[in-house]
């Protein structure tokens, strides 16, 4: 659905200011959630804006549904801009309008439904988000997560193929960022919208996204399914984001003797009693030193930090992976301990196929 070519962008090229992106190759398939991820000042906003060309790219190629836009311009731009949904930190309501009309407002500007046409569609857009019941409210009278459901509603108004949410819910407490979350995977599967998520937290990825990208001064540092990049995670920035999202980080290992070892169970797995099992056949002691569990999506997953001293390690190790664990050595026995197929980084999260 979207495709980023070689993209730089300056915003002021002749005075020899440096880029803000350094060629950017991204896609985004139809149907889609993808997610784009960085600190502030990773360039993040910027890229998000040249889909719909708000920001137009210094050099490189912007393609929809595999049209060639970089250059649109005037009726061609209008058209593409009501295909392209877009949806605010700050919601960006109109506070003179009622929450009907600030989610009749694009309709109206493209004048292609009579009055009573957009009334109808209004209808229908605010029962999908919940707010049936607060049609004829303004938007001082709302909550934080009802003026988000009506930028989402005011957003989806023209039927777009694509949805741009730029940092959609940094400006919501936990509980309605979940809520918000949730709306937005409904819409992404019912109408099959593709959702570009832009974000600066690891927890908005983990929870909505299919496929995700980490930016880093202007530059795409490392990009895949989610479940990948949040499990096992292969650049700095990518693991600083991880552990912000994981609050407490492991326990020290220095003073811990035995085979460090990071174990990581998905679907199915997350809920067997497979290390305690593994522990008593293999007759291995095992202290857990940091774990996390939870769901990428509505994947279950649960992966241990753990130090594995006694009895037959090699057998136990062998048994985890037979069993379906991934895992990696992070630190602890020497690598010529360990049995083939398990690569040994401390200090790195080496996913070991």
């Amino acid at each position: 659905m979207i495709r980023l070519q070689a993209i730089t962008k300056s915003f002021a090229p002749k005075r020899g200011a440096p880029p803000v992106l350094h060629g950017i190759d991204l896609s985004v398939g139809k149907g889609e959630i993808f997610g784009i991820i960085g600190a502030s000042g990773a360039g993040k906003s910027t890229l998000v804006r040249l889909i719909n060309l708000l920001e137009r790219p210094t050099s490189g190629e912007v393609f929809i549904d595999d049209q060639r836009i970089t250059d649109a311009k005037g009726a061609e731009l209008h058209e593409l801009r009501r295909s392209i949904g877009m949806v605010f930190q700050h919601f960006n309501l109109l506070s003179g309008r009622t929450v009907a009309g600030n989610v009749a407002w694009p309709l109206e500007l493209a004048g292609r439904l009579t009055r009573a046409e957009i009334a109808a569609k209004v209808t229908a857009l605010l029962a999908r988000v919940g707010l049936a019941d607060h049609a004829q409210k303004y938007p001082r009278q709302l909550s934080g997560g009802q003026k988000q459901r009506v930028g989402i509603a005011r957003a989806l108004a023209n039927d777009p193929k694509v949805l741009l949410c730029d940092e959609a819910t940094s400006a919501l407490d936990p509980q309605t960022t979940g809520q918000v979350l949730d709306l937005l995977q409904e819409i992404n599967l019912e109408l099959g919208v593709t959702i570009v998520m832009i974000t600066h937290e690891m927890d908005v990825i983990r929870r909505a996204c299919d496929r995700v990208a980490v930016l880093e001064k202007g530059r795409v540092v490392e990009e895949g399914p989610v479940a990948a990049v949040f499990l096992h995670p292969s650049h700095p920035v990518t693991r600083a984001l991880v552990r912000e999202a994981e609050g407490d980080g492991p326990l020290e290992t220095g003073g811990i003797i035995g085979q460090h070892l990071r174990l990581t169970f998905t679907g199915e797995g997350a809920h067997k009693p497979v290390l305690g099992g593994i522990a008593r056949d293999y007759g291995v002691d095992f202290a857990i030193l940091g774990g996390r569990v939870g769901h990428i999506r509505r994947n279950p997953y649960a992966q241990f930090s753990i130090s594995l001293t006694g009895g037959n390690g090699l057998g136990a190790v062998a048994a985890l992976q037979a069993a379906g664990v991934a895992v990696e050595v992070i630190g602890g026995a020497a690598a010529a301990s360990l049995p083939t197929g398990i690569a040994t980084r401390p200090e790195r999260h080496l996913h070991v196929v």
